[in-house]
């Protein structure tokens, strides 16, 4: 049997401490493996928001799985693996809802490019069941936060809300950017349990 490589090694240590609960290991944990695996999502779904989701949920679906990894594989090749399914859901997710043939509102059209598609085609309102759904969402969403602790709360304002980027969120709150993206995948895991599974 081949020996272990240090990055195995390395990840093997920090698996341990995560389940023993040291959360700087897990802050470690993503900040190694967060470029890779959001590369990997990024060319497979073309989509920075989408990517961004995913990777994080990568890393939340890998944290709650670890009792259940065995190191048959290296950790690194488990939660690619994890990245790549969850890529994949997405991407069909959204191609049965035809989001493939949809077109931004704000691409330019005209050799100019002053006038959008939004400004010449009018939007279509929501139905009242759309409406009242999306409201329920809503509130659902901000009872639930104040359930999450302060900085877990903080650093979704500052991302959901204010569309802070990571690097902006790090340098305001004076930490690195592995433990913002750390910060936020733990604070959206927590928030969906809040929220429950009619919500997930």
């Amino acid at each position: 049997m081949l020996e272990k490589s240090q990055n195995a090694l390395a990840d093997d240590l920090l698996i341990e401490r995560i389940r023993q609960g040291d959360s700087a290991a897990y802050d470690t944990m993503v900040l190694q493996h967060w470029d890779r695996i959001y590369a990997r999502v990024h060319h497979l779904l073309k989509n920075k928001q989408d990517a961004e989701e995913v990777t994080q949920d990568a890393f939340i679906r890998a944290h709650r799985g670890l009792d259940n990894f065995r190191g048959d594989a290296a950790f690194s090749t488990w939660l690619y693996q994890i990245a790549t399914n969850l890529a994949h859901n997405r991407y069909w997710y959204w191609f049965r809802r035809k989001r493939d043939q949809s077109i931004s509102f704000d691409q330019p059209i005209g050799e100019d490019g002053n006038l959008t598609l939004e400004s010449v085609i009018p939007s279509r309102s929501e139905t009242p069941a759309e409406a009242s759904m999306t409201q329920e969402f809503v509130d659902r969403v901000s009872d639930c936060m104040s359930g999450l602790n302060e900085k877990h709360r903080e650093v979704l304002i500052m991302r959901n809300v204010r569309n802070l980027s990571y690097d902006a969120i790090a340098e305001e709150l004076g930490i690195n950017v592995g433990t913002v993206k750390s910060r936020i995948a733990r604070a959206r895991e927590t928030l969906r349990a809040l929220m429950g599974v009619d919500f997930s």
